[in-house]
């Protein structure tokens, strides 16, 4: 639960699940829920592919997925896998012969999808696998991807379509005695993703990895992931979470942590607060933001920054946050330090200074923290 006693309208109840690792990464149950991105990289390319595990992990990814469609991909990952920052998981389609591949690579977890990946005898032998080197597995649902007698049965791609091809392989997968697993039930459309997650999470404990599937570009599709996944998350649903956007898995990252830190589900690095900007602003808020978050992306210590144009709602926003600025007049303005003025900085050097006193009071926090370790 996201226990807030002061402002108790905040607070955020979390749905009961069991919990499964990634690697060392626990999913579900109290643990935080973790942030996923997929590499877009050739999978034959261990050096490329590396590295942009690598970039995504420094970003704030807990987890990364790596395509796994033929056996020279499957090849690469052992190196992959034993050089990662973070576990590893094979998305496998079509070709089990792969997951296996994967399991034997040293992959954490296999995202296999019930409506492509053949019958529930070569899913048993994929099982077999994941048991036999330690990995745990996603059921992966798709509305682009389900079952051909689902979709006679039903007509179309649907709520409970989608959920009983999951529940059906969470069966297969019990009646193997296998309970590592997380699911998931994606869909491109927010209302049908939604209305299908909530219903599986009435109709299971597992884990539950949300997405919005192929949701576009990275303006249109993290406004459609921050609603789809916000209202949800909101609900308490979700365990693990993936910004699927046409763009730098990097940003996929940051945007799943946006949305987590927004619902205050996860805390990292620099949360800047800024005003949109007008006539009244006292400096160019829009160029200034710009600078700070390129400036500030080494910063992981959890920490609020208001950047305000003009003192209407600068003084007010500064109150809230552990560092504030606000524009006055003659080229100046008010530096706030924990919601109290502290002392005037010009403007062209704003910059500069605000950066010193993150930096600071980034330090501090970590000295104090190895002094109570």
């Amino acid at each position: 639960m996201s226990l807030n006693p002061i402002r108790p309208w905040r607070n955020i109840e979390r749905r009961k699940s069991r919990q499964i690792m990634v690697g060392n990464v626990p999913v579900g149950g109290d643990a935080p829920i973790s942030v996923q991105t997929m590499t877009n990289t050739d999978g034959h390319d261990v050096k490329a592919t590396l590295e942009q595990v690598i970039r995504a992990a420094d970003a704030g990814a807990d987890i990364v997925r790596i395509s796994a469609p033929d056996q020279e991909t499957t090849r690469a990952l052992r190196e992959i896998c034993r050089e990662s920052p973070v576990p590893i998981v094979a998305d496998i389609h079509f070709h089990y012969k792969r997951a296996i591949e994967a399991a034997e690579a040293g992959v954490a977890c296999l995202r296999i999808n019930p409506g492509n990946i053949g019958s529930a005898e070569r899913v048993r032998e994929v099982i077999q696998a994941a048991r036999d080197h330690g990995c745990s597995m996603r059921i992966g649902v798709n509305a682009g991807s389900l079952e051909r007698h689902l979709l006679e049965k039903y007509g179309e791609p649907c709520p409970d379509a989608m959920v009983e091809s999951g529940l059906d392989h969470i069966k297969i997968l019990q009646d193997n005695d296998f309970h590592e697993f997380k699911i998931s039930v994606k869909a491109s459309d927010v209302f049908l993703a939604a209305a299908a997650y909530q219903q599986l999470s009435e109709a299971t404990d597992a884990p539950i990895h949300l997405g919005i599937t192929e949701a576009g570009g990275f303006v249109g599709g993290t406004v459609k992931s921050a609603v789809g996944l916000g209202n949800l998350l909101w609900m308490g649903i979700g365990d693990t979470i993936r910004v699927s956007l046409s763009a730098d898995p990097v940003e996929e990252v940051k945007v799943g942590y946006e949305i987590l830190k927004s619902l205050g589900l996860r805390t990292r690095g620099v949360q800047i607060i800024s005003c949109p900007s007008c006539a009244r602003q006292g400096f160019d808020v829009i160029k200034t933001v710009e600078k700070l978050e390129k400036r500030l992306e080494h910063i992981k210590t959890p920490m609020s920054l208001s950047i305000i144009g003009c003192v209407v709602n600068g003084p007010g926003e500064a109150l809230m946050t552990d560092i504030g600025f606000t524009g006055g007049g003659a080229g100046s303005g008010m530096v706030y330090m924990a919601g109290k003025q502290s002392h005037k900085m010009t403007n062209d050097q704003m910059i500069d200074h605000i950066v010193q006193l993150v930096e600071e009071r980034a330090a501090k926090i970590a000295e104090i923290a190895e002094e109570t370790v």
